[in-house]
C-alpha cells in the first residue's frame, strides 16, 4: 500500500529538464498542446500506437500474473483495494480494532463519543479522497504551478470538477462500497476464470489437513482447525476460505497471515491456509509433496503470455529508438485535385506538417525526387527551407510545379517523393504522394 500510493501521490512532483521550451514534469500529460511526456519520452499524437503497446503489455500482463498467482492484482495493487485498506487503516487508527468498531456500529444511541469518532473518521475519508482527486489532475498540468491556482482560487473549472468527482467517489467506494464493488461492479472476477488452471497458485485450504475442525484441548480424532474463525474475521471480503476458492477471493493472503499466527499459538505446523494449487491437493491427499514452485510458474501458458509481453515490450522500445527526431506529413489538396496555369503548366498543393522534436528551433530544407521537370515551391519563402519552431508541428503550404510541356507521365498521376532535411543535424525524412494532372 505505501508503496503504490507513494508512486501515485508523488510521480507528478518529480522533476526533469528538458529544455527552456519543454515542461520539468518527469511525467506529463498535457492534453492542451497534444503531448504525452515519460521522463527522457516524449509521445507525440501520431505515436498513440505506443500507448496503445503499452495497454497490450499491461493486459497481457493481467492475464500472466492471474494464471501464475490468481487474482494477485486485485489483492497487492488494484486501486480499489488499496484505498480499501488505506480507509480501513484510518478507520482502525479511529475507532479501534475490529471489536472496538463493531461494538461502536451496532451502538444505537448517538452520544457525543460516538458522534466524533464518526466525524473524525469521515474528515480523515475526506481528505484522502481530495488528496486523490488533487493528485489526478497534476499528472495533466504543472503540479506546482496547478496547485498554487487550486489554492488561490484560479485554477481551470474542470480541475475543480474532476477534483469534487475523485473526492466523492474515492470517499464512497473506499469507505463504503468496498467489496461490493469488487463482487458487482467489477468484470475481472467473471473472467479471471478463463485464465486459471489446476497448475494456478491460489489461496487454498488443506481441508485433509483441517478437517475435521473443532475446538478444546482435547484434539483426539480432530484436525489442526481450531474453528477460531481468525481467517473469515480477517477477510476484507468476507467470505470462509474453508469453503474452498470463491468467486470473491482476491487473493490478498491475510487469511494466510492470520492463521500461521494461529498455528504458532497452538503449536501446530504453519501452511493450513496458504498458496497452493488443484494440483497440489491431489498430490499431498496421497502422501506425496507438493510440486516445485517454480513448476507452478514456468508452465507452457504462462511461458505463451510472457512470451506475448516480451514481443510487445521489446516491439515498442526497437520502435522508440529508431523514430527520428524529424517527421512529416503530406496531404494533397483536394479541391482542386489541379490547376492548370495561364502559361500551361500544371500545379498540385499540398498542406505539409513539418515535425520538430527538438529543443530548440530548426531550419528545415525541402526537396523533391520525381521528374526532374517538377518544381517545388513553398508558400511565402523565397527559398526552399522553414524554420520550424521548437518542439512543435508546423504546417506549411507547399506547390509542385510541372511545366507547360514537361509530360511528366503518360498516365493522369505522377508518383512523386517529398524529402525534408534538418540542415543542423543532417536528419531526412520522407513521404511519397502523387501529382495529378499532366504537365503538355
Amino acid at each position: 500500500m505505501a508503496v503504490t500510493l507513494g508512486i501515485y501521490y508523488i510521480t507528478p512532483w518529480i522533476r526533469w529538464d528538458r529544455g527552456p521550451s519543454l515542461p520539468d514534469q518527469a511525467v506529463l500529460l498535457d492534453l492542451a498542446n497534444r503531448r504525452f511526456y515519460f521522463f527522457w519520452i516524449e509521445i507525440w499524437p501520431h505515436e498513440f500506437y505506443f500507448v496503445a503497446g503499452l495497454l497490450i503489455m499491461a493486459g497481457l500482463g493481467l492475464f500472466l500474473f492471474t494464471s501464475a498467482l490468481g487474482r494477485v492484482w486485485c489483492g497487492y495493487a488494484c486501486p480499489q483495494t488499496v484505498w480499501t485498506d488505506l480507509f480501513i487503516l484510518v478507520e482502525r487508527w479511529i475507532e479501534g480494532d475490529r471489536n472496538a468498531r463493531l461494538r461502536l456500529h451496532r451502538q444505537k444511541k448517538l452520544d457525543l463519543r460516538k458522534a466524533r469518532l464518526r466525524l473524525t473518521k469521515w474528515t480523515a475519508w475526506f481528505l484522502i479522497g481530495l488528496a486523490t482527486g488533487g493528485a489526478w489532475v497534476f499528472y495533466f498540468a504543472d503540479a506546482p504551478t496547478l496547485a498554487r491556482d487550486l489554492v488561490t482560487g484560479n485554477a481551470h473549472p474542470i480541475a475543480y470538477t474532476t477534483m469534487l468527482i475523485l473526492t466523492g467517489t474515492t470517499f464512497f467506494f473506499g469507505g463504503f462500497a468496498r467489496e461490493q464493488i469488487c463482487i458487482y461492479a467489477c468484470p475481472w472476477p467473471r473472467i479471471q476464470a478463463a485464465m486459471m488452471d489446476e497448475d494456478t497458485l491460489v489461496v487454498g485450504y488443506r481441508e485433509w489437513r483441517g478437517e475435521p475442525r473443532g475446538k478444546g484441548k482435547n484434539r483426539e480424532g480432530l484436525g489442526d482447525c481450531i474453528d477460531c474463525y481468525a481467517c473469515v474475521n480477517v477477510c476484507p471480503m468476507g467470505i470462509d476460505i474453508r469453503d474452498g476458492q470463491q468467486l470473491e477471493c482476491i487473493t490478498c493472503a491475510l487469511c494466510i497471515d492470520a492463521c500461521d499466527e494461529m498455528m504458532e499459538k497452538v503449536g501446530k505446523p504453519r501452511g493450513l491456509i496458504d498458496y497452493m494449487a488443484l494440483s497440489d491437493e491431489q498430490r499431498e491427499r496421497s502422501g506425496l509433496p507438493p510440486k516445485s514452485i517454480w513448476k507452478h510458474i514456468f508452465r507452457p501458458r504462462t511461458i505463451l503470455y510472457t512470451s506475448l509481453w516480451s514481443a510487445v515490450g521489446f516491439a515498442l522500445l526497437f520502435a522508440l529508438f529508431i523514430r527520428s527526431d524529424i517527421d512529416l506529413t503530406v496531404a494533397p489538396v483536394r479541391n482542386p485535385t489541379f490547376v492548370t496555369m495561364s502559361d500551361g503548366s500544371i500545379r498540385n498543393t499540398y498542406d505539409v506538417r513539418l515535425r520538430n522534436k527538438h529543443g530548440e528551433d530548426r531550419l528545415f530544407k525541402l526537396s523533391l525526387v520525381g521528374d526532374p521537370a517538377m518544381q517545388l515551391q513553398i508558400e511565402g519563402e523565397a527559398q526552399d527551407t522553414v524554420n520550424v519552431p521548437a518542439d512543435t508541428a508546423h504546417l506549411t503550404r507547399v506547390y509542385i510545379v510541372a511545366p507547360k510541356d514537361s509530360a511528366p507521365a503518360a498516365a493522369d498521376t505522377t508518383p512523386v517523393r517529398i524529402w525534408v532535411e534538418d540542415l543542423a543535424s543532417g536528419e531526412r525524412a520522407y513521404k511519397d504522394t502523387t501529382f495529378n494532372g499532366r504537365g503538355n
